[in-house]
């Protein structure tokens, strides 16, 4: 029964989570996220801070006692917490970030991981983390990834477009709109006010919008999902600039609408009417903030659900938040580690790891 439920959650969950990436005197919900996901393709520049926390997630006793490995892991990942800070340019194309990954549990650990990444080259950062431990000579140097040459070494051809930010900002927009434009705006979108959202310190806001699902419309959500959306969305998807950008054949998106189109919509149908007895969604809200230049500067999602399944009494809870703020929109970008000179490559960086045994 979990197995039915799995997919077309997971594929809801990054809907929403595309809405967010694509978005944001007041519009009406869901026309003025439209109107902020098409100014948002302006952005020149900015910088950006994005948390994901996991709140809660636990599994009933019964099932952790029987796989001590599932017990390790929730242990570790309970209370985790990811935070992503990023500086973007356009042009010329340059993204500085750091990824910052706190696990918690009898693993307790923090580990960062800067990277840099041009038009053709991604550096990545070599840190000291205790399970992998790494050769001091290498330890906080630079891991140089040249994507042309490395495409050329497997024979292929490079693609510039898999790091066309522009594009990728287009296509956000487009498969937000295609998603968004599929759901009531009655039913799965209102405005919020700024005492019920925890906006930044000193945020201006012109409008709060937010998307949410609950118990009475989660069977719809999904539905609508699969044979509304997603038909829409491979449409996209076909398109040959970003089917290049994808590195995706004509082949493989008739496969995908021919997968669809073929669906087993009884099952999905029964599937669908059995949410009712093993998934309770106490909260999933997504709020994105619109500030006074039609910027989807701020987003956060809210989601606290359970699973329960009435044949293997199996409880699952998982709660968590994802924030996503945007600022210094079109402001010149301050780098603070430009383009490192203290690099390794992938030969260099396997010979060393070859002499400890890797």
């Amino acid at each position: 029964m979990f197995k039915k439920l799995y997919m077309p959650v997971f594929v809801l969950l990054m809907s929403v989570v595309l809405v967010l990436s694509g978005c944001n005197t007041k519009k009406e919900p869901k026309e003025a996220l439209a109107s902020a996901a098409t100014n948002a393709l302006k952005m020149e520049s900015y910088v950006s801070n994005n948390q994901i926390k996991i709140l809660n997630l636990t599994v009933d006793e019964s099932t952790a006692e029987e796989n001590a490995q599932v017990g390790a892991v929730l242990s570790m990942l309970k209370d985790a917490e990811i935070n992503i800070s990023q500086v973007y340019q356009k042009d010329p194309m340059q993204t500085e970030a750091t990824l910052e990954v706190k696990l918690s549990g009898d693993m307790a650990m923090t580990f960062t991981i800067p990277f840099v990444m041009t038009k053709e080259k991604v550096y990545v950062k070599i840190p000291s983390i205790p399970l992998l431990p790494m050769p001091e000579s290498i330890v906080n140097k630079f891991l140089v990834l040249d994507m042309k040459e490395l495409a050329e070494e497997n024979g292929e051809e490079f693609n510039p477009d898999m790091f066309d930010t522009e594009k990728t900002q287009k296509l956000s927009a487009e498969l937000s709109a295609a998603v968004l434009g599929e759901y009531d705006s009655a039913k799965y979108f209102k405005n919020v006010e700024a005492k019920d959202v925890q906006l930044p310190e000193g945020f201006k806001e012109k409008q709060i919008v937010q998307f949410f699902i609950t118990n009475d419309n989660v069977k719809e959500a999904i539905t609508i999902l699969v044979n509304n959306a997603l038909p829409k969305v491979l449409d996209i998807l076909g398109k040959e600039e970003y089917r290049s950008m994808l590195q995706l054949t004509t082949e493989d998106i008739e496969e995908l609408k021919k997968e669809l189109k073929e669906g087993d919509q009884a099952e999905l149908g029964k599937a669908l009417d059995e949410l009712k007895n093993y998934l309770t969604i106490n909260q999933f809200t997504v709020n994105t903030a619109i500030d006074n230049k039609n910027y989807p500067s701020y987003s956060e999602v809210n989601a606290d659900v359970a699973i329960n399944d009435p044949e293997s009494n199996a409880n699952v809870k998982l709660s968590f938040q994802v924030k996503s703020t945007v600022s210094k929109i079109n402001e010149k970008a301050e780098f603070k580690i430009g383009i490192p000179t203290d690099t390794i490559t992938m030969d260099e960086l396997e010979a060393e790891m070859g002499g400890l045994g890797y």
